[in-house]
């Protein structure tokens, strides 16, 4: 019986943490503003938010197939793209000249002290989650497979 109970109170909190608002950390975006992750939305659309580091190549994979799709699921699904560098503070300045290199136009933050990686309980990366239009994590995903964006347009889909 008890270990029961233990099964049902893990599974209700599991629940709980699927549907949870984003926590407030202050992070700075590339130029320097600073934003408040507990403010992030996309005015009742989807919301997609990615951590990822410079030095991790299944997220630049990840990252390059995002860019890909970007402009049709923006089109499509009114989807709106944050990514969170995870790069230490030493090694922030390689962050920009990345992004800009690929031409990626997502929404870029910068989490150099892991404040935000923490508070979403991101283990390892790349590590995405995707929010519906009243802000509630609905969806994440830990690591990627080529071919990923497809469960992933599905889901956003689904949130149309």
């Amino acid at each position: 019986m008890k270990r029961l109970f233990t099964i049902l109170l893990l599974l209700g909190s599991l629940t709980l943490a699927a549907h949870a608002a984003l926590p407030g950390v202050q992070l700075k975006d590339l130029n320097g503003k600073t934003v408040n992750t507990a403010k992030l939305n996309n005015d009742g659309k989807p919301l997609v938010i990615s951590f990822w580091a410079t030095w991790c190549k299944p997220c630049m994979r990840e990252l390059k197939a995002l860019h890909e799709v970007y402009d049709e699921w923006q089109e499509e699904l009114g989807v709106r793209i944050v990514i969170v560098s995870i790069d230490a503070a030493q090694d922030a300045q390689k962050v920009k000249p990345l992004v800009d290199g690929f031409g990626w136009d997502f929404e870029v933050l910068l989490d150099p002290n892991g404040d935000f990686k923490r508070a979403m309980n991101v283990q390892s990366i790349p590590h995405l989650f995707v929010l519906d239009g009243k802000g509630n994590i609905v969806h994440n995903n830990i690591g990627y497979t080529d071919g990923e964006e497809g469960e992933l347009y599905e889901v956003l889909k689904g949130l149309k």
